[in-house]
């Protein structure tokens, strides 16, 4: 098997498994417990937070454990509303993911708040004039900016640093979606000026059902689990202690192997398959192109084929990948980001996304090239699905 599907989810380290095992056989106890054996799992969870914070920059206490990227997303959102009811307005992008535009959206129809969607290219980069001008006009109404570090269908990187301070400026709040980038790139809280940002052990090789929230300290937030005094009132409920136990280890992994990481070697791996799948299919338009893109991802086109089908061939070749967002998998539409960016339906019905990780090979790259090229053709020979080769090459270049 050719694993290319890591933004949806990556294959937990052995380091990270051994350590949730022993959690489960032998440190098991209720962190909320004042016996030793349950100060026992506090200690080991309060550890865990420790390398998770260490991982993007902050100080454990502004650090909320969650149990996924969506539940934190949904607790800034929501959170901060509450929090601040004088403000009611939320400025965001069309090409969040689901987690938050899919939340903006109801919190919208149902009254809750008002919505602008910043403008973006194209390329899928915002317009940060545009998110300027919203920013200073209603600077007194805004109740949080969210918009995400990078995109997680297209690996475009949002200048999150520069958001940051134009928000800060105007005293707005700033929270990032950073599910694709923390243990990726680098991501200081700090250096990024974000009050809030999103992230979830699974996306770095450590367990489903972990996640976390930076919430910057003395930045109001209202809980939305209400009951017990977990999280310091911030999210109630016991404790995923194994998984947390594994998002630890995960974060301290990651964090050694971002000092050490040579980024553009990572970035050769993933243009080396773009360029090995579009020599040989050149028609093919990677989506994004023009614009910075995180080294792991890319998001190619095949013009008047459905991605399913694609999905389902390369699959049946042992190669892993997906058409977007994991939570989208099964419908038949095509990706709301894709066609947010502008991209034709054509183009956006047949676009696939390969992901890699730090432990792909040059070897799984040349392998899943000839393969991918292999099913597009058959495909096409199959269904004789024409192509203007000339009509879609515009956006590749």
């Amino acid at each position: 098997m050719i694993y290319l599907d890591n933004n949806a989810t990556t294959k937990p380290l052995a380091e990270v498994m051994d350590a949730m095992r022993e959690s489960l056989d032998s440190n098991w106890g209720n962190p909320s417990s004042v016996h030793r054996f349950g100060q026992a799992a506090r200690a080991a969870v309060e550890q865990a937070r420790e390398h998770v914070a260490q991982l993007v920059g902050c100080s454990e206490r502004e650090i909320i454990f969650c149990s996924s990227g969506t539940e934190s997303a949904a607790l800034a959102l929501r959170g901060v509303l509450q929090a601040h009811p004088k403000r009611r307005l939320i400025v965001t992008s069309k090409l969040e993911h689901a987690a938050v535009r899919n939340v903006v959206e109801h919190l919208g129809a149902a009254g809750m708040c008002e919505v602008i969607w910043v403008e973006h290219a194209p390329s899928g980069e915002i317009h940060l004039e545009h998110l300027r001008s919203v920013v200073k006009k209603r600077a007194d109404e805004i109740a949080l900016v969210s918009l995400m570090s990078v995109n997680n269908e297209t690996g475009v990187i949002l200048p999150v640093r520069l958001v940051g301070e134009l928000c800060r400026e105007s005293g707005v709040l700033f929270h990032s979606d950073a599910t694709q980038t923390v243990g990726r790139q680098p991501f200081d809280v700090a250096n990024a000026s974000v009050d809030f940002a999103t992230f979830s052990a699974h996306k770095l090789h450590g367990p489903k059902g972990a996640a976390a929230l930076f919430a910057r300290r003395g930045v109001g937030i209202v809980a939305q689990l209400v009951g017990g005094p977990q999280e310091r009132d911030r999210r109630a409920g016991t404790e995923n202690v194994a998984g947390l136990i594994g998002f630890g280890v995960a974060a301290k992994a990651a964090r050694a192997w971002l000092s050490s990481a040579d980024m553009n070697h990572s970035a050769e791996l993933r243009n080396q398959l773009e360029t090995l799948i579009h020599s040989a299919i050149p028609d093919a338009v990677i989506n994004g192109f023009t614009a910075a893109r995180v080294w792991n991802t890319t998001n190619i086109a095949f013009a008047h084929l459905e991605a399913e089908a694609i999905l389902l061939a390369l699959s049946n070749e042992g190669v892993c990948a997906s058409a977007g967002a994991a939570c989208s998998s099964g419908s038949l539409d095509p990706s709301p980001v894709l066609l947010a960016m502008g991209v034709s339906p054509v183009l956006a019905h047949g676009s696939v996304r390969l992901s890699l990780s730090r432990f792909t090979t040059r070897d799984d790259i040349a392998r899943a090239a000839t393969i991918v090229c292999d099913c597009v053709r058959q495909l096409r020979a199959r269904t004789g699905a024409a192509v203007n080769t000339k009509r879609h090459l515009d956006t590749r270049t």
